[in-house]
């Protein structure tokens, strides 16, 4: 299990560091509620952005973003209400990505963003 988390983390580490470098603001990371956990909280110049983050070693078991259920998106949505109604400040837009990473035994990560999934 500590290997699993070890896995999750560095995957939220790369994710984070590449959307900054694509100019994007990181407003909170592994927040937390009664609901569960959103994995980055972005700002993406006006628009408000949750990030779910799924990170493999291998596709074995399937792509990373086949993780991200129905239920999960659901989820998402509750947790990304209850982010919004804990803070002040108001969003033209919100939206929920998931980045997909997958690393392989060798060579770079493979990252998949995908945009609006719920």
């Amino acid at each position: 299990m500590a290997a699993n988390v070890a896995v999750g983390r560095y995957g939220e580490e790369l994710v984070a560091r590449r959307l900054s470098a694509q100019g994007w603001r990181i407003l909170a990371r592994n927040w937390r509620c009664a609901e569960g956990e959103i994995d980055l909280v972005c700002a993406d110049g006006p628009t408000l952005v949750v990030v779910e983050v799924k990170t493999r070693r291998s596709i074995s078991a399937g792509l990373p973003q086949e993780a991200v259920t129905a239920a999960k998106v659901v989820r998402l949505r509750r947790l990304t209400s209850a982010w919004l109604a804990a803070q002040e400040a108001r969003w033209s837009a919100v939206r929920i990505d998931v980045v997909a990473v997958t690393l392989p035994r060798s060579g770079p990560a493979v990252v998949e963003h995908l945009r609006s999934v719920g």
